[in-house]
């Protein structure tokens, strides 16, 4: 039953967030069917019972009151990442998330501080190349000057990294920039 996630649309139509995926699982996705807080605009073949009713579970829900965004980028490591489109901002390749770190371009040990316009993604073998020295000294520089994000910004990048699984009724809600696979 775990493999019938909901894709979750904000009042607009759109995806509340796209990377991750908005995705609810059934159980949440059937509660708020039943408080009515959401419409169902596709589902799957598969039904729950109870003693007393049936319902498909729902594949694509479209929330009726609309959720504003944040107006803020929160400043994680992840959110790091998604700025910088997961890849090293000294070399330029592109990695995993669990293959990366974020590298202070000011380092800590010479007053540079953990914030957006210092932080960029770097691979291991960058970040020990730079170490705690300047980008002058190392002779590295990040590709993309650091800066903060606006959340549209990360939301258009994480457009770009769709998930592993997309089910096909959640395609005409989904605007991914690369091609969507046929299963």
């Amino acid at each position: 039953m775990q493999d019938y996630p909901a894709l979750v649309l904000n009042a607009d139509f759109r995806p509340l967030s796209y990377f991750p995926l908005s995705l609810w699982s059934w159980q949440e996705a059937a509660k708020a069917v039943f408080l009515r807080r959401v419409h169902v605009l596709s589902e799957y073949d598969r039904k729950v019972r109870s003693p007393s009713k049936e319902m498909a579970l729902p594949s694509v829900i479209v929330l009726k009151q609309y959720v504003p965004a944040a107006r803020k980028a929160a400043f994680t490591r992840f959110n790091v990442f998604l700025r910088d489109r997961f890849a090293c901002q000294y070399c330029g390749d592109e990695l995993p998330a669990e293959r990366l770190t974020f590298d202070h371009v000011t380092p800590r040990v010479r007053g540079g501080r953990t914030e957006w316009s210092n932080v960029v993604t770097a691979c291991e073998p960058c970040n020990l190349t730079k170490g705690h020295r300047l980008p002058k000294e190392s002779g590295i520089w990040p590709l993309h000057p650091p800066s903060e994000p606006t959340t549209w910004e990360l939301q258009e990048n994480g457009r770009g990294f769709p998930p592993n699984h997309l089910h096909e009724s959640w395609r005409d809600y989904l605007y991914w920039d690369t091609e969507l696979e046929e299963n």
